[in-house]
């Protein structure tokens, strides 16, 4: 295996800016990369965890989640393996395995003689596995195992990189909202103590009623008042 695929993989994954994608396309764009940093690999895949159960998210090629289908359903495999323990966990011959039995008779049947999965994590805390599948046996011998490691690497810390970017984007939307919602509320209170001539704590009182008279969010009613005036002085 010559390094040329690899170094220009990572040097694709190193310019990559997360913020222009979404998680999604993250992942989906450091599989193929993985798949051309490493010829050896027929097809990659990404075992993550969403709601604490490992799923393929993402995939070059359908035959990846049919696969790792049975060492989820089995709760025994290498890709579980490696998220799990943080190793490399690397399956010479999917023919002789004795290890992981179901998940090997998967692979044979999918024509993958051999599989190497490596965790992706950083700062100690693991976020997933990267899965590689070959169609030869010893595909990732000697050499062929560091590479991927390299590339691991640098994946992990773009991964993780947008994890915290959309991490840190849906919070700010959160609290943009969250700022919305509140000025929405203490303009519907001021009409509402002007309207009935009442102190602030009665107004949100009052607003409180309503939403569980209406059973609608308190921000809607107080949309809901706004609007009535806005309309009403336009």
């Amino acid at each position: 295996m010559t390094e040329e695929p690899l170094g220009k993989s990572l040097d694709s994954l190193s310019s990559f800016f997360v913020g222009r994608t979404t998680m999604s396309e993250t992942l989906l764009r450091v599989s193929e990369l993985a798949s051309e940093a490493l010829p050896a690999a027929k097809f990659v895949g990404l075992t993550l965890l969403p709601n604490g159960k490992p799923s393929t998210m993402v995939f070059t090629d359908a035959a990846s989640p049919e696969i790792d289908e049975v060492q989820y359903a089995s709760d025994n495999g290498p890709c579980l393996e490696a998220f799990r323990s943080g190793l490399v966990c690397s399956l010479p011959s999917t023919r002789n395995d004795t290890t992981w039995p179901e998940f090997s008779r998967a692979c044979v049947e999918h024509g993958i003689l051999s599989t190497l999965s490596i965790p992706l994590g950083v700062d100690g805390q693991q976020i997933g596995a990267m899965n590689m599948y070959a169609a030869t046996e010893d595909a990732f011998a000697g050499r062929a195992t560091e590479l991927a490691l390299l590339f691991a690497a640098q994946a992990s810390i773009v991964l993780a990189n947008s994890k915290a970017y959309w991490d840190a984007r849906s919070l700010s939307e959160q609290l943009s909202e969250s700022i919305a919602s509140r000025v929405v509320i203490e303009q519907s209170k001021g009409i509402i103590m002007g309207s009935l001539r009442c102190s602030a704590d009665k107004a949100f009182e009052y607003l409180v009623q309503q939403s569980q008279h209406l059973n609608v969010k308190l921000r809607v009613v107080a949309q809901n008042i706004v609007d009535d005036v806005t309309r009403s002085t336009a």
